[in-house]
């Protein structure tokens, strides 16, 4: 009997690997002609950040995100340099209180921020470090998901537009986000930009409480970052606006006048899925396990929902 997962973005592709994995047979389905070309993960800033995500949800994902970055580690290049969270000195009361929200931190002074990241001595008086936190690169991870799920013998087929109900009796993971099966969803915009510096080097990714861009940054590969990113209550779909363009590069500035001589690489935009409680969820209707709604936190909650996701399919097959 064969699984078929409809979407590869994070949730498809982690739930196609853990299944892999335990020995099923898997097909994934992607309607897009080619790996990331529609997925909001492809465009995610890959921050294995739970302790900081909480200070805007649900504690709760605190400890599967931890568990999270065991599961990347095992099968993709991780960075557990963990994260520096910062603000300017007239915005210490917002620094106070990120930290009054989270735990898992220790603060530090100009010499600590100078210490962990000497690009940024002299700019910043405090600081909160939150050392069990990791990222990795998105892109690189998916790829390697794929390939993963290839070598155990499952099928990623690209350009595959497919609906629950064509697979007759077997069992169905759907993966496909906003167009999963799942009543309640909501779009969430994210919008980004990807720049090249060669006058600032940064080893984790920094976070910067500007009281009106709030932004982080992601160190990649070759002087690449990754800024990120815009929280619009919207489904529309579309290129990055021109506000959000000015609104990110002006809070990268801040963070360092050299990045205005940096090269902008990419920007981009997407939608991604989101419940009312911005938790994702697994649901299953007979043969279809939906597994969708990671809003944010795609990167962070994928392993430990996609887990969950199969073993309804495992059970669902034993009790075939």
């Amino acid at each position: 009997m064969t699984v078929h997962i409809l979407g590869a973005g994070v949730a498809g592709l982690t739930t196609a690997s853990r299944l892999t994995e335990a020995g099923r047979r898997v097909v994934v389905h992607e309607a897009a002609g080619e790996l990331g070309q529609r997925a909001a993960s492809w465009l995610a800033g890959g921050m294995l950040a739970p302790y900081c995500e909480a200070a805007t949800a649900d504690p709760a994902i605190i400890e599967p995100g931890l568990r999270g970055i065991d599961f990347w580690a095992e099968r993709a290049p991780v960075s557990r340099k963990g994260t520096l969270v910062l603000a300017a000195p007239r915005d210490g009361a917002d620094l106070r209180q990120f930290a009054s929200r989270t735990r898992g931190h220790r603060m530090l002074d100009a010499e600590g921020v100078a210490d962990l990241e000497p690009d940024l001595a002299g700019r910043f008086r405090q600081a909160l470090f939150y050392a069990d936190e990791a990222h990795l690169d998105p892109r690189q991870a998916l790829a390697l998901l794929v390939r993963r799920i290839e070598e155990g013998g499952g099928t990623v087929l690209f350009g595959s537009q497919a609906e629950p109900d064509a697979f007759a009796d077997e069992p169905v993971v759907d993966c496909r986000g906003l167009n999963a099966e799942a009543p309640g969803l909501r779009g969430v915009r994210g919008e980004m930009v990807i720049i090249r510096s060669r006058d600032v080097r940064l080893d984790r990714p920094v976070r910067l409480l500007h009281p009106r861009w709030p932004i982080y940054v992601v160190p990649r590969e070759d002087g690449v970052f990754m800024v990120g990113a815009t929280m619009i209550e919207s489904e529309r779909a579309g290129p990055i606006t021109l506000r959000s363009t000015v609104e990110l590069l002006s809070a990268v500035f801040a963070l360092h006048p050299a990045f205005a001589e940096a090269e902008i690489l990419e920007t981009g935009a997407a939608c991604r899925p989101a419940f009312a409680d911005n938790l994702p969820r697994v649901t299953r209707t007979g043969r279809v396990v939906s597994f969708t709604g990671l809003y944010r936190h795609g990167f962070l909650l994928a392993p430990a929902l996609s887990a969950e996701a199969s073993l309804e399919i495992q059970s669902l097959m034993e009790a075939a």
